[in-house]
């Protein structure tokens, strides 16, 4: 039995398990967290990794995960990120490291309010620059986990996303693309590619300038082109006040 098989009856499990303790888990769990906006209401709380509790309003399965405000970081090739689609949509790595918090979490997260999204990166000379987003959220797995981005502001990033906008996310395993190729191959990583793509945060992990193999860094053509992978990047969502 596969990783996935084994979470589609884990699901199922806990469906029958929520139908059964309903009334229990509503007692229990309406204090809790279900999203950053729950955490930033407690004036006390400051930086750090915290556990929240997104409900999905369709299919009412409650959804357990550690949140730092970071929905994707790179920063030093100590994970893989050549990965399959059941790894993309429960997320992997560690939250103080390199990790990718999972397509259904941040559906989840993202469907209750509206989000922006701010995306940091350092290039290996030290050079730190954004982009950010003012409206980000992701469709149901049903769409294909849908790209929703708009609102670009320029921190010296350039817009490397707005091309992304639209698409359906694509890993090693499952080509949602728009090109007549498979991106996640040809690009060894994952993302919401286009045909393919202008950010590629999920691609192989090199040292700077590197055209040995073209097209698979960690890129963002607007601000340093496709040779270049970037020392660091990764992705934050923030509720909009």
């Amino acid at each position: 039995m596969t990783r996935c098989d084994v979470s589609s009856h884990l699901s199922q499990l806990e469906s029958l398990l929520f139908l059964v303790l309903a009334p229990v888990l509503i007692h229990c769990y309406c204090d809790l967290p279900a999203d950053c906006s729950d955490i930033y209401k407690d004036k006390s709380n400051t930086s750090g990794v915290y556990t929240i509790y997104p409900v999905g309003s369709t299919s009412g399965v409650q959804v357990r995960f550690i949140l730092s405000g970071v929905i994707q970081r790179r920063m030093d090739g100590s994970q893989n990120f050549y990965r399959p689609w059941c790894d993309y949509k429960t997320g992997f790595g560690a939250a103080a490291g390199e990790y990718w918090l999972g397509l259904e979490n941040i559906f989840h997260l993202t469907l209750r309010q509206r989000y922006e999204l701010l995306v940091d990166m350092e290039d290996f000379d030290g050079k730190k620059v954004f982009a950010r987003y003012s409206s980000f959220s992701i469709d149901p797995e049903s769409y294909g986990y849908k790209l929703q981005v708009s609102g670009f502001t320029n921190g010296g990033a350039g817009d490397s996303l707005t091309y992304h906008n639209g698409k359906k996310f694509s890993t090693m395993d499952k080509d949602q693309d728009a090109s007549s190729s498979h991106c996640a191959r040809a690009r060894l990583g994952a993302f919401w590619f286009n045909n393919c793509h202008y950010a590629n945060p999920n691609g192989i992990y090199r040292r700077g300038a590197d055209s040995t193999i073209s097209y698979v860094g960690v890129e963002w053509y607007t601000f340093k082109g496709y040779q270049y992978s970037l020392k660091s990047i990764s992705m934050k969502i923030r509720p909009v006040k």
